[in-house]
């Protein structure tokens, strides 16, 4: 199975309809779990787009990007659905702690569904190219120089947190219980990954036109 450049372009269009039933639908429809059936409908189109990758000439496969390449914009994909999960969803940490707190473990969930997507995902793209140079000197400089992006923006995060919870009057910090802040900060380790997966990718893409 081999998708064209519009069977992309559907796979993309139903990816924006699955962010956006994550971001803006209701918690349940029908007595069902709208992240749920969101997150296993992304999975698929996950899953599709791996096999159709996964059946491309290598010849092909490295004409229209590099084993690095494919790695850093499917990585910036799922941060980005993550992320705007769990910003959309945010709100439902500010209850009861984690055990006494469902909604939030329903998120944790859905989230650790879409993490473990990307990973296998990832992991089955590289055995596509096993048996080959996977890294050269210009991947090397690549990798340093997003890994720098993701430092700078895993730093920014804590400063801006710090700063706004150091600054702000007491009253207006209702909403920064302990479990919130933990969840900021595993957020901030996302932003982290986004930012580096991202760059990753414009350089590469920078760098072969």
């Amino acid at each position: 199975m081999e998708l064209r450049h519009w069977g992309f372009a559907g796979l993309l269009a139903m990816a924006g309809l699955v962010f956006w039933l994550l971001l803006a639908g209701p918690s349940q429809v029908l007595g069902i779990d709208t992240g749920q059936a969101g997150t296993a409908l992304l999975v698929a189109i996950a899953w599709i787009s791996m096999y159709a990758v996964s059946r491309l000439p290598r010849a092909g496969l490295g004409k229209i990007a590099s084993p690095g390449e494919w790695k850093a914009w499917i990585g910036t994909g799922f941060m980005v659905v993550a992320i705007g999960y769990f910003l959309a969803r945010m709100h439902v940490f500010q209850g009861a702690d984690a055990f006494h707190n469902p909604e939030a473990s329903r998120v944790a969930r859905n989230l650790v569904l879409l993490l473990i997507a990307w990973t296998v995902l990832s992991s089955v793209l590289g055995s596509r190219w096993k048996d080959e140079v996977q890294q050269d000197e210009r991947d090397r400089q690549i990798e340093k120089h997003a890994s720098g992006w993701g430092r700078t923006a895993l730093i920014a995060f804590v400063i801006g947190l710090a700063l706004m919870l150091g600054f702000s009057p007491t009253i207006k910090l209702h909403w920064a219980t302990h479990f919130m802040i933990a969840n900021l900060l595993i957020a901030g380790v996302m932003v982290s990954c986004l930012f580096e997966y991202a760059a990753t990718a414009v350089h590469y893409w920078r760098d072969r036109h």
